[in-house]
């Protein structure tokens, strides 16, 4: 009797795809418990099969033609930025961030703004009902002749909805819920995501329809399903932000058609989400007035320069190990700045609590935020306020040094911009300021000499 390799018997990991023979308690590979699931294994479009009769030739690069496409604007500046101009046809992007962050009210709202440029769009939802759209598409205001919808999980209706429909671009909301008829493994599970995804890649470039995957992430942050899947795709968006802060930030860490720094910034309302076309004014305009442990510095987002307000709160620990609490910036970063402050500057703050945050939820990673984040513990320890007019920005050695940056320009032309008369920043990085006028920029070359101008 000969042996059906098609309906061959595998354990799959549903967090890193890790395939094994036998079932296992731990996955070898990400080290997650019980996350081994039995699929049957099938010879599809993603897993291989027989040996093509046909295939492509290689040809000289020189001999390549290039197809000039223009990108297609979705009319909401802050999701064009990030995406780096717009929409690149046949382009497949993934859209993550946690449950009830806003992903189908963003998605809702920019297919609305493609149907409004007399694109017609299709929006195809796996969690709601058509009903259940109405209402939502009621609430935001995107009603439009151009914008069909769908509720549909089906693999293969949902490629030939597409196919007899050929829209300018689509949304499939949620891509956990897509499946196909040729896996026995159930929705969801890393055999039908990487499927699923694989289908619809084919599909946007052979009919040019740029598509939108809308992804959940799991507890760690990670977008659900196997990381094979972020390789797939040619962008990968996350939308950040708490859900009782009424900020949410878009950020691209893949992008093949742009800059991976990039991010768009948005206010949640009653009427969906509102673009913040500058995000400095929105973040340092709740900014209290001469209170100690609070500065405002530059950071680059991309192409454009931000000013955030950080905060800190230094108090004597009330337990044996004083506490370390930090909310939008490294933790071990700060911990190490603390460590430079009590060995150059002779703070005692091994024995105080320190709390370090950075306001509107948004998260920086960038060294350039150092002199900020020492200048908000200095004040707040020292109980004596950094002026209004003074921001700060610059990163810190491990000697106490303070070290040069780049685009040290655009950074002090926000701040002056802004309203800010005063800029202290490395000394390396002044002489390449030129033409700067109505702000006063101070280089500092250590964090003694920035505690002095400070205080």
């Amino acid at each position: 009797m000969k042996s059906n390799k098609a309906s061959k018997t595998i354990f799959v990991c549903q967090g890193c795809a890790y395939q094994s023979l036998k079932w296992m308690g731990k996955c070898p590979e990400c080290g997650e418990w019980g996350s081994l699931v039995e699929e049957k294994q099938s010879h599809t479009l993603s897993s291989g099969g027989s040996m093509p009769t046909r295939w492509s030739r290689p040809v000289p690069i020189h001999t390549v033609e290039m197809n000039q496409q223009s990108r297609i604007s979705t009319g909401i500046q802050e999701f064009d930025r990030v995406l780096g101009g717009g929409l690149v046809p046949g382009s497949l992007i993934l859209v993550g961030g946690d449950p009830g962050i806003g992903k189908s009210t963003l998605m809702l709202q920019v297919l609305h703004r493609l149907a409004e440029g007399k694109h017609k769009v299709l929006y195809i939802s796996g969690e709601e009902s058509l009903e259940q759209i109405k209402l939502r598409s009621d609430r935001l205001g995107t009603d439009s002749d151009d914008l069909w919808v769908v509720s549909e999980v089906a693999l293969e209706s949902i490629r030939a909805v597409a196919d007899e429909m050929v829209p300018n671009a689509m949304v499939v909301d949620s891509i956990q819920t897509v499946f196909t008829h040729e896996l026995t493994s159930a929705p969801g599970s890393v055999s039908q995501v990487r499927e699923a995804t694989m289908h619809l890649m084919h599909l946007a470039k052979r009919t040019g329809i740029p598509i939108f995957l809308v992804g959940h992430v799991t507890k760690d942050g990670a977008i659900a399903g196997p990381r094979l899947l972020e390789h797939i795709v040619d962008t990968v968006l996350y939308f950040e932000g708490e859900q009782n802060n009424i900020f949410r930030i878009l950020r691209a860490v893949k992008n093949r058609f742009g800059s991976t720094n990039e991010i768009g910034v948005f206010e949640m309302r009653d009427n969906g989400l509102c673009e913040v076309l500058n995000p400095s004014a929105i973040f340092v305009s709740q900014r209290p007035s001469l209170v100690p442990g609070s500065v405002v510095t530059a950071s680059i987002e991309g192409s454009r320069p931000i000013l955030l307000e950080l905060q800190a709160l230094v108090g004597r620990a009330s337990f044996g190990t004083p506490r370390r609490t930090v909310l939008g910036v490294d933790y071990n970063r700060v911990s190490l700045l603390v460590a430079v402050m009590e060995k150059k500057l002779g703070l005692k703050l091994m024995n105080q609590d320190i709390f370090v945050n950075v306001t509107g939820g948004v998260k920086v990673d960038e060294p350039a935020v150092d002199l900020g984040i020492v200048s908000a513990i200095a004040s707040s320890f020292f109980d004596k306020p950094v002026k209004e007019s003074t921001l700060v920005f610059g990163e810190i050695g491990l000697t106490g040094e303070v070290r040069g940056i780049s685009q040290a320009e655009p950074r002090v032309h926000e701040a002056r911009k802004m309203g800010f008369r005063r800029c202290l920043l490395p000394g390396n990085n002044l002489k390449h300021l030129k033409g700067l006028a109505d702000i006063e920029t101070v280089g500092v070359q250590t964090i003694s000499e920035l505690v002095d101008l400070l205080f």
